[in-house]
């Protein structure tokens, strides 16, 4: 179990890197194609990977069953929620939108009680309390309404929700390589079918240098994170992991602040009340191991 919360660990300290990062490849390419030419890297990466590792055995063994619950899984999360995203994106703030996406742990929470009977106990209630807060920090000025744009957002973090909950029952069987192949290879998949339908294809020949360093980098990073997500996702509790995520918005943060050099004392608050609802989360306990195990491992490699 430490190996899943170490893997998801990693998974929130890319997020943060992801975020931070992204926001500057969304501006220089258009954010469809942004996004299927990112999630097509990807998938010909991890079938590589699954080709030199000789996993292509496991996926002729696989059932009816599992094959339609993997391209559920491209459908779900890696394809409708993205193009929800990006549109939403398009009619509403940034931060807004940031928040909306951070509220998928409540979702989450709730599908996993029902479908995987994951127990959600008093002290998880209290620290998303502390997470909720603590984004809410995050935002510019609080949201009193939700626009056309927020509902698109709002429901594509429905979507990745039931995904993510998807994927920890598929998981059961199937390795993380496996599950992270089958979200992006499909995911891909389906993003191409609505560019060619949507006559958006034609804007790949209008692509410069630079805007394709833009999505071979940011392409790099969605690799790391779904290989690490999916692997630890395998070991622990999904309510669980996607409250570690949420250590994204901190890391986010410093980031920028290194960048300008500059940092509102509503934003460092937001980051010290996720910390500390992950603190109660968890447990001093835990969280004390998870930070042992992972100077431990930095050591090591040292």
């Amino acid at each position: 179990m430490r190996k899943g919360y170490l893997l998801v660990f990693s998974t929130a300290i890319i997020s943060g890197f992801a975020i931070f990062i992204n926001q500057f490849g969304v501006k220089a390419v258009n954010p469809y194609i942004f996004t299927w030419l990112k999630n097509l890297i990807v998938a010909i990466l991890l079938t590589g990977l699954i080709l030199a590792l000789k996993d292509r055995q496991i996926l002729k063994k696989l059932n009816k069953k599992q094959w339609l619950l993997l391209i559920t899984i491209g459908l779900v999360g890696g394809s409708i929620p993205f193009l929800l995203f990006f549109k939403g994106l398009s009619l509403t703030s940034a931060f807004k939108g940031a928040f909306l996406h951070k509220t998928m742990f409540i979702y989450v929470a709730v599908l996993a009680s029902i479908f995987l009977k994951e127990k959600i106990d008093k002290r998880f209630l209290l620290g998303g309390l502390f997470l909720i807060f603590g984004n809410l920090l995050f935002l510019k000025k609080l949201p009193y309404s939700l626009n056309f744009g927020d509902l698109l957002i709002l429901l594509a973090t429905f979507f990745w929700a039931a995904e993510n909950t998807i994927s920890k029952y598929v998981l059961k069987e199937l390795s993380g390589r496996t599950v992270a192949w089958g979200r992006m290879f499909f995911g891909s998949l389906f993003i191409f079918i609505f560019l060619l339908f949507t006559g958006q294809l034609t804007l790949l020949s209008n692509l410069t240098l630079s805007q394709i360093n833009w999505v071979l980098i940011t392409a790099v990073i969605l690799f790391g994170y779904v290989m690490s997500w999916y692997s630890g996702l395998k070991y622990i509790p999904v309510s669980r992991a996607t409250v570690i995520l949420l250590l994204g918005s901190p890391i986010t943060t410093l980031l920028s602040f290194i960048q300008t050099d500059q940092i509102s004392l509503q934003a460092l608050f937001g980051s010290f009340l996720i910390v500390l609802g992950i603190f109660l989360v968890f447990g001093l306990r835990k969280v004390w191991q998870l930070i042992k195990d992972i100077k431990k491992l930095i050591y090591v490699r040292a």
